[in-house]
């Protein structure tokens, strides 16, 4: 069924996911879950992917479900190759096949961690999920991956110093991915990547405030605005649903400069 086009929340969009199937990463909060909610909202299933928090990962499945879609609650640590093989294996059983994969979560600027985490999380664990997917996903899917500015345009642009590490390893995954392009074509899927500005109220801005003050102001200052949490995930799901784009077409929330 061909996609339509519409406003989000409208009879038309809900038809774009209509049959289609979804896991969506870190998606118990933030970003993921609005991606999720909107996903279930234009018609599909969704697998909601977290780490550790249950109740607010179970919280977004009930929203999926009281929008007349299955739910999957897929509890794994993408650092964990036991646990991503374990939700594959549970979205095969409940969904049977997938259709999209929206490689939302990603880290490294939490506490304790050792200084490879940042790259095992934002490299070696997206392209881990991936293969646990591929054989599950269907021709006429897309793999999502969201990244940032500060990422996508690593090495070209500056970058704040504590994020320096996550805008290499981001940058490292999406390249990974991209270096799949003829795989993907082969197999008639899509990559679609997302790139945003600072969004508004998630988490990763205010860590970096922590270690540079004023920094969240100064940018929406020199921006205007920062995107919301709602039109970040609205690129995302319509990266996902608009099959016209180009394979490894990037989308950018916010302005680049």
């Amino acid at each position: 069924m061909r996609p339509s086009r519409g406003v989000p929340g409208n009879f038309s969009n809900l038809k774009r996911l209509f049959g289609r199937t979804a896991l969506v990463t870190g998606a118990s909060r933030g970003i993921g879950a609005a991606v999720a909610l909107m996903m279930a909202e234009q018609g599909a299933d969704v697998a909601v992917n977290f780490r550790s928090k249950g109740s607010r990962a179970e919280d977004i499945a009930g929203q999926v479900q009281a929008l007349g879609r299955r739910a999957l609650l897929a509890q794994a640590d993408l650092t964990d190759p036991d646990g991503v093989e374990a939700m594959a294996r549970a979205i095969e059983r409940t969904f049977g096949a997938l259709t999209d994969l929206v490689l939302n979560a990603s880290g490294g600027l939490e506490k304790g961690k050792p200084a490879s985490y940042a790259m095992e999380l934002n490299l070696t664990s997206q392209v881990r999920t991936l293969e646990a997917m591929l054989p599950l996903m269907r021709s006429g899917g897309c793999v999502v991956f969201v990244t940032s500015h500060l990422a996508h345009f690593y090495g070209r642009k500056p970058v704040y110093a504590a994020y320096e590490d996550i805008a290499a390893s981001k940058k490292a995954g999406e390249d990974a991915l991209r270096a799949r392009i003829p795989e993907f074509e082969a197999r008639g899927l899509r990559l679609a990547i997302v790139s945003g500005d600072m969004i508004e109220g998630t988490i990763t801005p205010k860590l970096l405030e922590r270690t540079q003050r004023g920094l969240i102001e100064s940018r929406r200052a020199q921006a205007g605005a920062l995107p919301t949490v709602q039109e970040f995930a609205a690129a995302i799901v319509d990266a996902a649903a608009d099959a016209h784009r180009p394979n490894g077409h990037v989308s950018f929330v916010g302005p680049t400069d």
